[in-house]
C-alpha cells in the first residue's frame, strides 16, 4: 500500500494562480489540475500511466525523473487498476475529501459506451490514467509539494526551477471562429426524431447534444484562466497528454467516493439562464424550481442512477436525501438532486465508476437505448465531453466529475459541446435555446481569440 510518509515542502517561489503554475510545468508529462471543489491539486510525471488511443491500450513506466518507457509485457486495464499497491477500499487514511496520491485521469464518453453501442472514437486519447505520487496542493495561500517517491528531493528541485522560470508568451489563437456543426433546422430534425422514438416507447428521455468547433494554433492552456474566471465551476480541471488538451469548466459532480464505503452522486437536470437584473434572475430561478417538466426529467435520471448504484450497494442503503434543489452558477441556474449509497465491502471503487459511466444525466433513459439513439442522431463521437475526469486515492476514496462545459483540443481542432434532455413535453425552440444558455458565454469568450484578417 501507499507509504504515507510524505516529503512535504513549500515551493520557494509560489505563483498564486493555478494557470500560471500549469504554464510553467506543462513541459512535464501528464501535467494535470483538478479544482476538486475548492481543494485544488496539480500533479505531474506519473510513475506509471496507461492510455487508450487508436483502439489500443499502451502502458508506460517512468524510468528516471522525466523519461518513460513503453511496457511491452502483456497488460490490461484491469491489471493496471488492481495491482497490489493500488486501490484498496479497506485501507484507512488520515485525509478527508482530499487527494493523497493515487490515480488521476479521464475516461471519455465513447470509451464508456463501447460495450453497449457500436460507436466510433475520436483520434485523440480516449482514456488516460496516471499513478501520481508527486503533486502540489494549495494550502494557506501557498503551493506545497508532496511526494512519496525515492526521487522526491530531485523532483522538488525540478519543480522549483520550473516555477521560478520566466513566463512563456501567450500564443493561442483561433484560426476560424467557432461554428455549430448543426444548423437550427438540423437540430429540429434530430429533435423530432427523438420525439418519434419517445412516442414509440423506445425511451423516455434523450440527452441530445451538438458540437461547436474551430481551428486553433497554440496551447489551449493559455485560455484557462479566463474560462475558469467566467464559469467559477467547482469541478474544473486541465489535462495535457502529448498533443491533446482537455479544459474542464464542469459544475457537475458524478460520484464522490468517501470514507466508510459511502458514495454520493449529484445529477444535474434542469436549466434556466441567469440575469443581471436581480428580479428577473429570481423569477428565472423560481420558474425552474416550479417546473414540472424539469422535475420529471430530473427524477427519471435519479431513478436511473439509483438503479446503477444499487448493483454495487449494500441492500437498502441507496437514499435520495435531496431532490429538485436549485443551485446557481455564473451563467445558469441548475436543478440538482443527490443520491447516496454504501458500497459492499468487496467492491472495487473503479468497477463502480466504469460500470456507472456514462452518467445518466447525459444519456437519458432507459440508458442503453438512449445511448444507441444518441449514436444514431448525433453523428459524431463526443470524445471527452460527457465522460468523466477525476481521481482515486490508493484507499479507494476519490471524486469524479461529468465533463460538461468542457473544451477539447487535439492537434489544431478545438471542440465544445452543449445539449439538454428531451422528453415528450419538450419544446424544440426552448431546447435549442438551452444549448446556448449553457455555453453562449464560453463561445463569446472563445471567439475573442479569433482575429479576422
Amino acid at each position: 500500500m501507499l507509504n504515507t510518509s510524505f516529503f512535504k515542502k513549500s515551493l520557494i517561489f509560489s505563483e498564486s494562480k493555478v494557470s500560471d503554475i500549469l504554464k510553467k510545468l506543462d513541459s512535464l508529462f501528464g501535467c494535470v489540475y483538478l479544482e476538486n471543489n475548492e481543494a485544488p491539486i496539480v500533479a505531474f510525471l506519473p510513475s506509471e500511466y496507461c492510455i487508450y488511443q487508436h483502439d489500443q491500450f499502451d502502458f508506460y513506466t517512468r524510468t528516471n525523473l522525466v523519461e518513460f518507457t513503453l511496457n511491452t509485457s502483456n497488460q490490461s486495464l484491469k491489471h493496471f487498476l488492481k495491482r497490489s499497491d493500488c486501490i484498496d477500499s479497506n485501507t484507512k487514511n488520515n485525509f478527508i475529501s482530499d487527494f493523497q496520491g493515487g490515480y488521476i485521469g479521464f475516461i471519455d464518453y465513447n470509451f464508456s459506451v463501447q460495450a453497449q453501442v457500436s460507436n466510433h472514437f475520436k483520434a485523440q486519447p480516449n482514456l488516460f490514467l496516471g499513478i501520481y505520487k508527486s503533486f502540489l496542493k494549495f494550502e494557506d495561500q501557498h503551493w506545497i509539494f508532496y511526494s512519496t517517491e525515492p526521487e522526491a528531493t530531485e523532483l522538488y528541485a525540478l519543480v522549483n526551477q520550473l516555477v521560478s522560470s520566466e513566463q512563456r508568451p501567450t500564443v493561442f489563437e483561433l484560426v476560424t471562429s467557432t461554428q455549430a456543426r448543426w444548423s437550427k433546422d438540423q437540430y429540429q430534425q434530430a429533435f423530432l426524431q427523438v420525439q418519434e422514438y419517445i412516442k414509440a416507447g423506445d425511451c423516455y428521455q434523450i440527452n441530445l447534444t451538438q458540437e461547436f468547433t474551430a481551428k486553433a494554433n497554440g496551447a489551449l492552456l493559455d485560455t484557462a484562466e479566463q474560462f475558469w474566471q467566467l464559469t467559477n465551476a467547482p469541478y474544473s480541471g486541465y489535462l495535457k497528454v502529448n498533443d491533446f488538451e482537455l479544459l474542464s469548466c464542469s459544475p457537475e459532480l458524478f460520484i464522490n467516493f468517501e470514507q466508510n464505503q459511502k458514495i454520493v452522486t449529484k445529477p444535474i437536470k434542469g436549466t434556466m439562464p441567469r440575469y443581471q437584473d436581480p428580479i428577473l434572475d429570481l423569477q428565472s430561478k423560481n420558474t425552474l424550481a416550479n417546473s414540472q417538466k424539469d422535475q420529471a426529467e430530473n427524477v427519471m435520471i435519479v431513478d436511473l442512477l439509483r438503479n446503477d448504484l444499487s448493483l454495487y450497494a449494500e441492500t437498502g442503503s441507496v437514499k435520495t436525501p435531496k431532490l429538485f434543489e436549485i443551485e446557481s452558477f455564473n451563467q445558469v441556474h441548475h436543478m440538482i438532486s443527490e443520491v447516496t449509497a454504501t458500497l459492499k465491502k468487496e467492491v472495487n471503487p473503479f468497477d463502480v465508476l466504469l460500470s456507472a459511466l456514462p452518467g445518466g444525466s447525459i444519456t437519458g433513459a432507459p440508458k442503453i437505448r438512449a445511448m444507441q439513439i444518441i449514436e444514431e442522431l448525433e453523428g459524431a463521437p463526443r470524445g471527452a465531453y460527457c465522460g468523466s475526469m477525476g481521481y482515486f486515492n490508493f484507499d479507494g476514496t476519490g471524486s469524479w466529475n461529468i465533463l460538461i462545459r468542457s473544451i477539447q483540443k487535439y492537434q489544431d481542432e478545438v471542440s465544445l459541446w452543449a445539449g439538454g434532455g428531451i422528453t415528450i413535453a419538450s419544446n424544440c425552440d426552448a431546447e435549442y435555446q438551452e444549448c446556448f444558455d449553457k455555453v453562449s458565454a464560453m463561445l463569446d469568450l472563445f471567439n475573442t481569440w479569433h482575429k479576422p484578417e
